[in-house]
């Protein structure tokens, strides 16, 4: 009976263990030090950088509106905000990698969710979920200087 019940221990185990690889898969991966979609490298799941500056919402990308850059690719919804990207990405790209800047105030990298956004002097910022968001916007200016301290010993480890 003790055999039974580790044989079947080590096998309730596997399967989580593989059911943790599986979602580590699913979720987010990192090309090169930007947040991505695992399977497909896209940034900032799809959504157009440059729309969250010039419309002042969320617009999805399109496909045959893609940049590589920063090892990862970005869509965008026109040719126009495509070569916008292109001639200042630094101005376009989201801070912390796309990462939820409430995460990386906090000493560690998370997902983020594109509905839940803010520029904040000329800079996007990415929160991993409306709720989050408003922890974050409680101290937007400190949240931010912690997230300038946290992001290169958090970049260094990705």
């Amino acid at each position: 009976m003790l055999a039974i019940s580790r044989s079947v221990t080590r096998r309730g185990f596997m399967a989580l263990a593989v059911l943790a690889v599986l979602a580590a898969m699913l979720g987010v991966a990192q090309a090169g030090k930007i947040n991505t979609t695992m399977f497909s490298g896209v940034a900032i799941e799809g959504t157009d950088p440059v729309a969250y500056f010039t419309e002042g919402r969320v617009v999805e990308g399109r496909e045959q509106f893609t940049a590589e850059w920063g090892g990862a690719k970005w869509r965008f919804a026109s040719a126009a905000n495509l070569a916008a990207f292109q001639a200042a990405p630094e101005k376009y790209a989201p801070q912390f990698g796309g990462f939820c800047a409430w995460a990386v105030s906090r000493g560690y990298t998370a997902s983020i969710d594109p509905e839940a956004w803010k520029i904040v002097d000329g800079k996007l910022y990415l929160n991993y979920s409306k709720g989050v968001q408003s922890q974050w916007a409680e101290d937007i200016p400190g949240n931010i200087v912690l997230g300038n301290t946290n992001w290169p010993g958090l970049r260094a480890k990705l």
